[in-house]
């Protein structure tokens, strides 16, 4: 009986060791004090939903990104799908978008400068000439005001400053994350402006639906649902064209591996080594029509996109060459994940042709994304 009281206590000990250091572990393995910090006098959490079915999602306000995503498979059980960091030092020692919120504009404007009102505003330059996902002040590495609505809903603020990277207007922004019994991440934006500017906002999860992120996803099927894209002239710029997916690797319309037509020898393809284009959905705002569709055969897991947006961005990691280390001390491989960001089109403040990103004062941007997780049969 001795024994056995001294090991309870024991027991106790510890586990009052451990509240004392503030430790609280995620069903990711995440300990939430890792991501206590203060960046110019405001700091950064942890956050973490659930839903009735056991997900959990966990979301920074660093950057108002998702660090982990626990999906089950065809089995029920629960493993991480997104690439991340396993600290928020991490996170801003390694400039990456890992699970970030991209603005004010995702993609390139090209050569920094657009037209608006007959004002021109020059951006500041962040990828050679050009302002690439808001500049180097981009909304990716600003610390968001949170606040917890419940268990499954997170809801985050931000201001962003006219003139900040060169973009006109006081915007300011909102952002609710909900996890919901249907095993979705809904992803729903909003912004208001005082001055006529652009914004195109998106979000930027590496997903692997194997849940083993040492794993290529060439072997994942994808299907999109968009007739064309927007191809890049030799300098990775968008060339203003929309061109037919009809004939070409592009072509997802019906569902086929990724890795299966990746590696062509065309131009569009070598320029960005792999799939890093956007996709013209037919979908035309339609959130009721999946705008795309992955599946991991071995898992079982699949994933769908909704969105009314008219375009998708599709990034398969070709960057990635395991010089970062995630979480799990995963070195993150080329190819080991991909990204499905619903958008407006790069550049399309100097496109006309594009659908317009322009926002006035007295409008209201808004923006929705869906990732909702099933299962599928085993083949």
């Amino acid at each position: 009986m001795k024994d056995k009281n001294l090991i309870v206590l024991t027991l106790v000990l510890l586990l009052c060791a451990s509240c004392d250091k503030g430790e609280q572990m995620t069903l990711s393995g995440l300990n939430v004090r890792d991501f206590h910090t203060q960046v110019n006098g405001q700091l950064t959490n942890l956050f973490v939903l659930k839903n009735k079915n056991g997900m959990e999602a966990c979301v920074t306000n660093y950057g108002a990104r998702l660090v982990s995503l626990m999906v089950p498979d065809r089995n029920g059980k629960l493993e991480d799908v997104v690439c991340g960091y396993p600290t928020i030092a991490d996170y801003m020692a390694q400039k990456q978008n890992f699970g970030a919120t991209i603005g004010r504009y995702i993609g390139r404007i090209h050569h920094s400068t657009f037209t608006l009102d007959s004002i021109t505003y020059k951006l500041t330059p962040n990828t050679g000439p050009h302002c690439a996902h808001g500049g180097p002040s981009g909304f990716a590495y600003k610390i968001w005001q949170a606040e917890q609505l419940d268990q499954s809903a997170l809801k985050l603020t931000l201001f962003s400053p006219d003139g900040e990277s060169g973009f006109p207007g006081n915007l300011q922004v909102y952002l609710i994350y909900k996890l919901t019994d249907d095993n979705a991440l809904d992803i729903h934006y909003e912004a208001q402006t005082d001055k006529p500017t652009v914004v195109n906002l998106s979000h930027h999860s590496f997903f692997n639906l194997s849940g083993d992120l040492t794993t290529s996803v060439e072997d994942q099927l994808l299907y999109i649902n968009a007739d064309a894209y927007t191809p890049y002239d030799s300098l990775k710029c968008v060339t203003g064209e929309i061109v037919p997916v009809a004939g070409t690797p592009f072509d997802f319309t019906t569902a086929h591996t990724i890795g299966e037509r990746i590696d062509e020898e065309v131009m569009q393809l070598t320029v960005t080594k792999g799939y890093d284009h956007n996709w013209v959905l037919n979908t035309k705002g339609d959130e009721t029509k999946p705008a795309a569709r992955l599946i991991d055969r071995k898992s079982g897991r699949s994933l769908e996109v909704y969105t009314n947006e008219p375009g998708l961005q599709v990034y398969t990691a070709n960057g990635l060459r395991g010089a970062m280390i995630g979480k799990k001390g995963i070195a993150y491989q080329k190819r080991s994940a991909v990204c499905l960001e619903t958008q407006h089109f790069a550049d399309s403040p100097n496109q006309p042709q594009f659908p317009s990103t322009v926002l006035r004062p007295g409008q209201k941007y808004e923006s929705h994304c869906v990732y909702r997780f099933g299962t599928v049969i085993a083949k």
